[in-house]
Parts: C-alpha cells; sequence; structure tokens
C-alpha cells in the first residue's frame, strides 16, 4: 500500500459526506433567509418548517459546550474517516460518509455562526412537534449511524477469531 492510498478516503464516503455538507448548508441558508421572522411553513400531518438555534448537542442538552461539542464531533469524524479506509462494503462507506457529512455540518455552524471560536448555534428547521427540531446534517448522522449498527449486526463476518 502506498503512502497516498494508504490516507485515501473511499470514493463513496467522500462524496457521500460533501452531499450531505452541501445540501445541509444550503438548506440552512434557505431557512435563515425565509424563516427569519418568525414565519413558520407548514407542510403536511404535524411536519413544519420553523427556524430555531441549538446552542448544544442533540435535544438541545448540553448549552454552553459547543466548543468541547465542536472538537469532539471533529475527532469522531476524523476516526471514522480513517475506519472507512478499512470497509470493503460500499453499503458502509456510505453509512460513514452520511455520518461525517453531518457531524462536520453542524461543525461548520458552530464555526461560522456565533462571535467566538465554536460558540456559534447549530441552524435547525425541519420540526415535526413531537420531536426536537432538526437538520439535514442531523439527519445524515441519524441514518448514517443507524446503518452502521445494522451493518454490524447484520453484515456477514469471515469467522475468523484473529489468532
Amino acid at each position: 500500500m502506498t503512502q497516498s492510498t494508504r490516507w485515501a478516503v473511499p470514493r463513496p464516503t467522500l462524496v457521500v459526506a460533501l452531499a450531505v455538507l452541501v445540501v445541509d448548508q444550503i438548506t440552512k441558508a434557505w431557512a435563515l433567509v425565509a424563516l427569519d421572522d418568525g414565519r413558520i411553513i407548514d407542510l403536511f400531518w404535524t411536519l413544519r418548517l420553523n427556524l430555531v438555534f441549538n446552542y448544544g448537542m442533540a435535544f438541545s442538552r448540553g448549552t454552553g459546550i459547543g466548543p468541547l461539542i465542536g472538537v469532539v464531533a471533529i475527532v469522531v469524524s476524523v476516526l471514522l474517516l480513517r475506519a472507512s479506509r478499512r470497509t470493503e462494503s460500499t453499503f458502509a462507506k456510505v453509512a460513514f460518509g452520511l455520518v461525517v457529512g453531518g457531524a462536520i455540518g453542524n461543525v461548520v455552524d458552530r464555526l461560522f455562526r456565533g462571535d467566538a471560536w465554536m460558540r456559534g448555534a447549530v441552524v435547525d428547521f425541519f420540526d415535526l412537534q413531537w420531536w426536537p427540531v432538526f437538520n439535514v446534517a442531523d439527519m445524515g448522522v441519524t441514518i448514517g449511524a443507524t446503518m452502521l449498527v445494522a451493518h454490524s449486526l447484520f453484515a456477514p463476518h469471515d469467522g475468523s477469531s484473529g489468532a
């Protein structure tokens, strides 16, 4: 294995991570403009678009520890990118990309949507009214993590004990 291939992120992981990041940031930019005056857009059933700023982590817990959350997200993203190089499964590579793209999408908010380093708020706007408000990045993390759990439970293993 050459030095360049040893550090290369698998194409499916990279493409999915970048797609989630771009879609996340575009939709957040739209929400900031379209919903900035307190406007709420009802879509169907309980789903509505409602702009919320989250200074914490999931379910708005941990408000005030944004810098720690951001650093942890970056470290976990690097570890997941490294792990994505060790799998042959395209399913797992896509899952890694979803989680990494989502994590980085929310870190971008913390970096650039505040007045101090990592003190920014994550922009959330999908509101089911019975679940915490979320965004595309959150969907990427949740779907990707679910896929990784499913992969670890149901993917065929070679049965070797490592001995």
